[in-house]
């Protein structure tokens, strides 16, 4: 619409035809004011619509802010007061506002009211103020000519219907801008309890792989335990069946423990302890499943290896012997080897006690030897 779309109704003798079209965009406003989801986007429309509408040679859109007029926004033939501010009793929007009426002001060199001043390097001569929101007033509107004029009721009335629609979308920005508020907060304290809960079930899933560990893992030594041995082990005995591999079972038993204890102490017992799993973790393959049973009692499972048994046995014997050089100990193990070839169908708790027994009738012969 053109600036010179709404005129005086007394000037013109078709004034109900253009009243209906003012009326009709008015109505398109107050759609793009419903949309208007901050308040830039509020004055953007208010500030073309309020010429457009009235046929105004210029229009400001001000806030109160305080006890002041803040001229937010502004567009005009040339330029008034955007960005400035002026106490509300200096200022005719502040009057505007302050009194919760709009006012027409045909010369605003004869209304004392008027900062002249403020208005003398301005190409303003007219102007019409109206309240945005005549309860408790947010802002005014304000239309500005260039030259003697005075708006009609109509376009007072035009204006003030944009003032208050105004007023709504600028009351509906500041509810989405709650609502908006609202569902960030929400999102990010659901997010922090998310990540609370993802720190929390990360916490747990260490604290059950540590129970986990601790309840397959032997103290003293860091091997596993029985019931790391028994579910570990079988689980690679069985692998190593399904892909047709052999398996060797060595069962180890810690001489002279029982005599290192008496004589030395328990301490002394478990360094002896700690230094035959020393020599198992030296002698085999970390995929090799190592375990002490208890007390002074060893097994090994490997699977998946082509050396020999006596080669392995050579091996651990050598470990043993560079520990016993390197810290004046006297370390010796009896060993039982038991192997399960395919196609055998050998159980693993039965190919572990057929190792126990090989190791029994080992010290057995070394005692009578003796």
């Amino acid at each position: 619409m053109t600036h010179a779309l709404v005129h005086d109704v007394a000037d013109s003798g078709h004034a109900a035809p253009r009243y209906a079209d003012v009326l009709s965009e008015l109505v398109g406003v107050v759609q793009e004011l419903s949309l208007a989801r901050d308040l830039d986007a509020v004055m953007a429309v208010v500030r073309r619509a309020a010429r457009e509408l009235t046929g105004a040679d210029g229009a400001t859109f001000v806030l109160r802010d305080g006890d002041q007029c803040y001229y937010a926004e502004e567009n005009a033939i040339s330029p008034l007061w955007k960005g400035r501010r002026f106490p509300m009793s200096l200022c005719i929007s502040g009057w505007v506002m302050l009194n919760r009426q709009s006012t027409v002001i045909e010369d605003i060199f004869g209304d004392p009211r008027i900062p002249i001043e403020a208005y003398r390097p301005t190409f303003v001569r007219s102007l019409v103020m109206v309240p945005i929101r005549t309860r408790e007033p947010i802002g005014a509107i304000g239309n500005y000519w260039a030259r003697p004029y005075r708006p009609s009721r109509e376009q007072v009335a035009i204006l003030q219907a944009l003032a208050d629609s105004t007023a709504v979308a600028m009351e509906n920005v500041q509810i989405y801008g709650e609502l908006e508020q609202r569902v960030s907060d929400r999102t990010a304290a659901l997010r922090e309890a998310n990540e609370q809960l993802r720190h929390e079930i990360a916490e747990r899933r260490r604290a059950e792989e540590e129970v986990r560990r601790l309840s397959l893992t032997d103290e003293l030594t860091g091997l596993y335990n029985r019931r790391g041995f028994m579910l570990l082990g079988e689980r690679e005995f069985r692998r190593a069946r399904r892909e047709n591999q052999a398996s060797l079972m060595m069962f180890a038993d810690l001489d002279g423990l029982k005599t290192v204890n008496d004589r030395d102490g328990h301490e002394a017992g478990d360094r002896l302890i700690a230094a035959a799993a020393a020599a198992l973790k030296a002698s085999f393959r970390d995929t090799d499943v190592i375990a002490r049973l208890g007390g002074d009692e060893f097994a090994v499972l490997i699977t998946g290896r082509q050396e020999e048994a006596p080669l392995l046995r050579g091996r651990l014997d050598q470990a043993i012997a560079v520990i016993n050089r390197a810290q004046a100990m006297d370390l010796a193990m009896s060993i039982g080897v038991a192997e399960s070839l395919p196609p055998e169908e050998h159980a693993f708790e039965a190919l572990l006690a057929e190792a126990d027994h090989s190791m029994y009738r080992e010290k057995q012969g070394r005692r009578a030897a003796r």
